[in-house]
């Protein structure tokens, strides 16, 4: 799995835009209105990451059993390779 460090949220992003910015309450009180980008309203449309429950089931299984093998080899080079990604892309926007 790799970590992608190319969000940056700007000011401009954060700030509420429209006709909804400000609205004043029937009380005469201000308040502030919050928009979503259509990328924020399509992650919280209820689309879930794919989940394999067999394969978590399979692993949970082992794990009790102690049959769960780690290879710890495997898991520095997928860090090491993750670690490099980041490094050369920081370079690359800097």
């Amino acid at each position: 799995m790799k970590i992608d460090s190319s969000y940056a949220p700007t000011a401009a992003g954060l700030a509420p835009k429209g006709p909804l910015a400000q609205q004043t309450s029937p009380a005469g009180a201000t308040t502030e209105a919050v928009s979503l980008s259509p990328l924020a309203g399509s992650l919280r449309g209820g689309e879930a990451p794919p989940v394999n429950s067999t394969r978590i089931q399979e692993i949970k299984q082992a794990i009790a059993e102690g049959r769960f093998k780690i290879n710890p080899e495997a898991i520095a080079d997928r860090l090491i390779e993750s670690a490099r990604d980041l490094v050369s892309a920081s370079h690359r926007e800097a």
